[in-house]
């Protein structure tokens, strides 16, 4: 069993943000080429409106023309009983709901408060769960808010409880924004582990200031072992100005295997699949491990 899950989130967050329509065709190539690598979950797509989110449009037909890897999971986010409803049909078998930790954001991003999310999402979780669907659940803002500035832990940890209590198996910490440096993103994780146990923590940190790999370094003593990224460094925040894509997974493929910890993937292979994706994008590669490894793999 490897030592650290990487959770690819290309597909889903680092698409979602793409100023121009991503084709089908590609988006279902990007997923099937990631999980050949080794990766053993690779977020697929969202069930949310095209009309909020436009690339996330066709996630149920990505769901049927991608070509499942034994052991491998598929998870897509959904906000509400109708998104369920649609990724139940398309044959989901692990699903997200996406809370936040700061009352501003969450009107901002899902247009209801905190409280109110939470009671969107528990129907969601229950008939998810009597399904045999799996639920994930994502704290976003919990280094910093747009909104806000500065966010209390103890918030944090009372949104990631929440999502336990539930019914998810895990909560993904989000840096959202970016704005996190490694001892506040270690107290935070502190913070966090007091109600709710690191086995069931994730982290997602995003890189506008360049510190996301330094936070997950700063993290790891604490025992978190799951770590969400983006092939290339994709995404961004469209509620920070300038905010940059998540973690680049060839940055994380590399410190891990230069720590001596197991991740099961091929670090040259995500690498390649990064400069591919990041041509039919038409934007620059944003890892500096992913281009470094093409210059020496090609």
């Amino acid at each position: 069993m490897a030592d650290i899950r990487i959770v690819e989130v290309g597909p889903r967050d680092g698409l979602q943000n793409e100023p121009v329509i991503v084709p089908l065709a590609t988006k279902v190539d990007l997923v099937d080429r990631l999980a050949r690598t080794g990766l053993k979950t690779v977020e697929a797509g969202a069930f949310v409106s095209p009309k909020w989110v436009p690339q996330m449009a066709g996630s149920a037909e990505l769901l049927t023309e991608i070509s499942p890897v034994s052991g491998v999971s598929y998870p897509v986010l959904v906000p509400n009983e109708k998104g369920l409803d649609a990724a139940m049909a398309a044959g989901a078998r692990e699903i997200a709901v996406f809370g936040a930790a700061s009352e501003s954001f969450s009107q901002r991003n899902i247009n209801c408060t905190i409280a109110e999310s939470l009671d969107r999402f528990r129907p969601v979780a229950a008939r998810a769960l009597a399904a045999g669907i799996k639920v994930r659940g994502y704290v976003s803002c919990v280094l910093g808010c747009p909104y806000e500035g500065a966010v209390d832990a103890g918030k944090v940890a009372e949104m990631a409880a929440a999502l336990v209590e539930i019914g998810c198996y895990e909560i993904s910490l989000g840096d959202t924004i970016g704005v996190g440096t490694p001892a506040k993103a270690a107290a935070m994780l502190r913070r966090v582990a007091l109600d709710v146990p690191v086995a069931k923590l994730a982290l997602h940190f995003h890189d506008t200031y360049g510190q996301a790999v330094a936070n997950i370094l700063a993290c790891l003593d604490q025992g978190v072992t799951v770590m969400d990224s983006a092939v290339a460094g994709l995404g961004g925040c469209p509620y920070a100005k300038g905010a940059s894509g998540n973690v680049a997974t060839e940055e994380l493929l590399y410190l891990f295997d230069g720590l001596g910890l197991s991740t099961g993937a091929d670090l040259d292979e995500v690498a390649r699949i990064g400069g591919w994706i990041s041509q039919q994008l038409g934007r620059a590669n944003g890892s500096k491990a992913g281009r470094a490894r093409l210059a020496v793999v090609g």
